[in-house]
């Protein structure tokens, strides 16, 4: 048959089932696609059929979301043949049962190749689009031939495998695209060790680019509680990495990018729009091996650093921010049982390791100890993990990182050193070393105890400071904690801000002032020296130590390290460089800078940070001092919770505590916990519902009194709902440009929050859900606590007895 005649069928074909292809979810032989039909999948989420990317002048046929507004491919039949603008390309089956695409001249632009469809009747051969975005072709009902999620593009999607099939001999791979309007193959590929290991790499071209941790382990995370996860799974098969996620109305997705980032997406429906949940690289130096052999990347400070008992092998090259060469051993191992192990916790672990099984750890060492080219040990599950030669592709303060004990000489700082000649021999040594440590630690106890005695008595701080010093120490001690901090010197401290200089001062907070310093580890950092006079700043010094380190979340502020030095406690934070909410909410020339969509990201933001305290953190946690001073926003104005000195810690079915010691700000406490001393989540969410308030309005609501009326903020909206003018409440600079419907929904959130009976206020949880959906109804709130107005004559510290207020004072 003549091909001209041939696409004539095919054109008449095309013709005759227009309408009946924009409803099925298959293609049988005999139809076909053109122009703007589809095939949709039985459930309506997925659609295949020609698209245009962005102001590409070419078009391609391939699969997207249906029901998501803006267009999101995730595959592309033709990414390497684009269909000319002003041209007809026809979809179809073949004469051979193939998947195939004809441009107008019937000229082959792609096909499915399979070459198994030989022999087998071509009209039985069916292609389908399965709704969990697969594009199928089959020969009868069930016997599939190929599938696209045998050859995917950029998007890896659930149920998809990414590996390498020994009986097949085909591997399976994610390729970017070129740019975001052109689907051709780009720079970068994503998939599992071709050499068979169950780890996972992001190519540049034909070289690693970044690599994923060596571990079998569960890697993912958590978004509004519904959790992600890669997954690598090794059979006689080959290996494979999988993808998946708890169902639930979020959809997420994989992406690898033009620009080589592996991103998970997930769509936020009320904005339209995707929300980037994780990304790998996250900071430049964690590139494949870019700080060299035994060099470190920190992924809080984006520099490497060499591991502790190494150096840089050319300082000038380091000095200068180019980590050339990587770091040499300060002193050469002796492999003569003078060796020992240095412990490294949240490292990522180094590439090339050899795995040996159903071992304990002390087996683990031996392993590594008897062997003189052994460079560090890894343990986890039952599963030891050795290196020889240099180390590569570090990286500390690494999520979800695990220890590492690298070798070094024993004249090193050693966590513990080994002897390969007898466990006699090894059992003598550290009877020794102990020993001696007992003797030296008694001598400076009794050192401390009299010179301390001697010249803190007048000062009243001697008990306090050896307890804290003690207490510090605790944390950090080898196996009793997971601490992730730095504990930095006094010299250190006063070095990054200059010895505390004035100009570097950020502000005064309750228990001391707060500086800006710049640190070699981390770069701009934030210093809290805690006020010596304060007779609280003890416990809540100790209370952020155990709290925010074990927290992680983006909506939290990051605690990088502390010094406990004499008389001094600081706390080192992570640099906000637009500082706190209160600087910009409540001065009438930067609140300009706080439009609708900056202040409803920031509402947002303190919900994810909330919830994440009360319900998904490893920790519940009640913070008891949720304020508009105590958010803290970045570059990006991405809001911070911050100041940890107050919270508590629940037990998983604990809901409520009470305390003689009533501790918060004057506008923002609960009714139950003023009165009562009774704290629970619904007391952070009474504070949550004044802040919220305090967001929409441009308001303090320790400031705010109408005389008119006399009635508080809280009492001004709940006036304002009853007479249906809750839009009357939105700050005059932003009331003309937000969105109408979300400003009523985040009112009423917030008048629900500030309900005066705890069990009346709704969870964080609960509240997410209410800004998040725009369709689900909210119940009408009952009257709130404190609506009448408690105008404070002076905004001050107040302590009576044993309640503590502190009340806000514009700065």
């Amino acid at each position: 048959m003549e091909l001209d005649t041939v696409l004539a069928l095919v054109l008449v074909f095309s013709c005759s089932c227009l309408t009946l292809l924009s409803s099925e979810d298959n293609i049988k032989v005999g139809k076909s696609i053109t122009g703007n039909q589809k095939m949709v999948s039985t459930g309506g989420t997925f659609a295949f059929g020609f698209f245009t990317p962005g102001n590409s002048t070419f078009s391609y046929i391939g699969i997207w979301y249906n029901t998501i507004p803006e267009l999101t491919v995730i595959w592309v039949a033709n990414r390497q043949s684009p269909i000319p603008q002003n041209s007809t390309a026809v979809f179809t089956i073949g004469d051979d049962g193939n998947l195939v695409l004809f441009d107008e001249n019937g000229k082959l632009i792609w096909s499915s190749n399979v070459s198994s469809t030989t022999g087998l009747a071509s009209n039985s051969a069916v292609g389908a689009l399965l709704d969990n975005g697969n594009l199928v072709l089959m020969h009868g009902e069930s016997h599939i031939l190929w599938q696209s999620f045998e050859h995917p593009t950029d998007t890896f999607m659930p149920e998809m495998k990414l590996g390498y099939n020994r009986t097949t001999s085909q591997r399976t791979l994610v390729n970017s695209w070129t740019s975001s309007e052109d689907p051709r193959p780009g720079n970068f590929s994503f998939g599992v060790d071709p050499q068979g290991r169950p780890q996972f790499y992001i190519w540049k071209q034909n070289s690693i680019y970044y690599r994923f941790d060596d571990s079998n382990e569960y890697s993912g995370g958590n978004f509004l509680g519904i959790a992600w996860y890669l997954s690598v799974v090794s059979g006689k098969d080959g290996v494979f990495l999988t993808y998946g996620y708890t169902k639930s109305l979020i959809t997420i997705i994989v992406v690898l990018n033009p620009g080589g980032y592996l991103q998970v997406l997930a769509w936020i429906q009320y904005a339209n729009k995707w929300k980037v949940e994780f990304q790998a690289p996250q900071v430049p130096c964690e590139l494949y091996a870019q700080c060299g052999p035994f060099g470190s990347c920190g992924i809080r400070s984006n520099r490497c650093k060499c591991l502790t008992g190494f150096e840089p092998r050319f300082s000038t090259d380091w000095a200068n921010g180019k980590p050339n060469g990587g770091c040499g051993r300060k002193v050469a191992l002796g492999c003569d049982g003078g060796d020992g192990f240095l412990k490294h916790e949240n490292m990522k672990l180094p590439d090339h390791a050899i795995s040996f099984g159903n071992m304990n750890i002390k087996e683990c060492e031996t392993q590594c100890i008897r062997n003189c080219s052994c460079s560090a040990y890894a343990y986890s599950n039952s599963t030891c993990l050795v290196w020889f030669g240099d180390l590569l592709d570090l990286a500390h303060n690494y999520t979800a990182g695990r220890a590492l004990y690298v070798r070094v000489r024993g004249s090193e700082p050693v966590t513990h050193r080994v002897s390969g000649n007898s466990a006699r021999r090894h059992i003598v040594f550290i009877a020794r070393i102990v020993s001696a440590i007992s003797a030296i630690l008694v001598l400076i106890s009794i050192f401390v105890f009299v010179f301390k005695r001697k010249h803190l008595r007048r000062q009243g701080w001697t008990h306090g400071t050896s307890a804290l010093i003690k207490s510090v120490s605790s944390l950090y001690s080898v196996g009793k904690s997971d601490m992730k901090l730095l504990q930095f010197s006094l010299q250190q401290t006063r070095e990054a801000t200059d010895d505390f200089h004035e100009e570097n001062k950020l502000g005064e907070g309750g228990f001391g002032p707060v500086f800006k310093g710049f640190l070699v580890e981390f770069g701009d950092v934030a210093i809290k020296r805690l006020c010596r006079r304060s007779s609280q700043g003890q416990e809540e010094f100790m209370n952020e130590l155990k709290l925010i380190a074990k927290l992680q979340h983006k909506n939290l502020v990051s605690l990088l390290g502390c010094c406990v030095e004499g008389e001094e406690k600081i706390l080192i934070y992570e640099y906000m460089p637009n500082c706190s909410l209160d600087k910009f909410l409540f001065d009438s020339r930067l609140k300009v800078t706080l439009d609708w969509s900056t202040r409803f990201k920031i509402i947002e933001g303190i919900a994810q940070g909330m919830l994440y305290l009360h319900k998904y953190s490893r920790l519940k946690v009640i913070h008891r001092d949720l304020k508009v001073s105590n958010i803290l926003l970045d570059e990006e104005m991405i809001p911070k919770i911050s100041d940890f000195g107050m919270a508590r810690i629940f037990g998983t079915d604990q809901t409520q505590a009470n305390t003689n010691r009533v501790v918060g700000t004057y506008g923002y406490m609960s009714p139950e916990y003023v009165v009562y001393g009774q704290f629970s989540e619904k007391s952070d969410v009474f504070s949550f519902g004044v802040l919220v308030l305090e967001i929409l309005t441009g308001e303090r609501n320790s400031d705010f009194f109408m005389t008119e009326v006399s009635v508080s903020l809280l009492g001004w909206a709940w006036n304002k709902w009853k007479e249906g003018s809750l839009l009357e409440l939105i700050d005059p600079s932003i009331r003309e440009t937000c969105d109408s419907d979300k400003a009523t929904r985040s009112i009423m959130a917030a008048l629900l929050c500030v309900q005066e009976i705890p069990t009346d206020r709704p969870t964080m949880f609960d509240i997410v859900v209410m800004l998040s959906n725009e369709t689900l109804p909210i119940p009408e709130p009952k009257e709130p606590a404190f609506r009448s107005s408690l105008q404070s004559q002076q905004l001050n510290d107040i302590s009576i007895n044993e309640m503590t207020f502190t009340l806000p004072v514009p700065r």
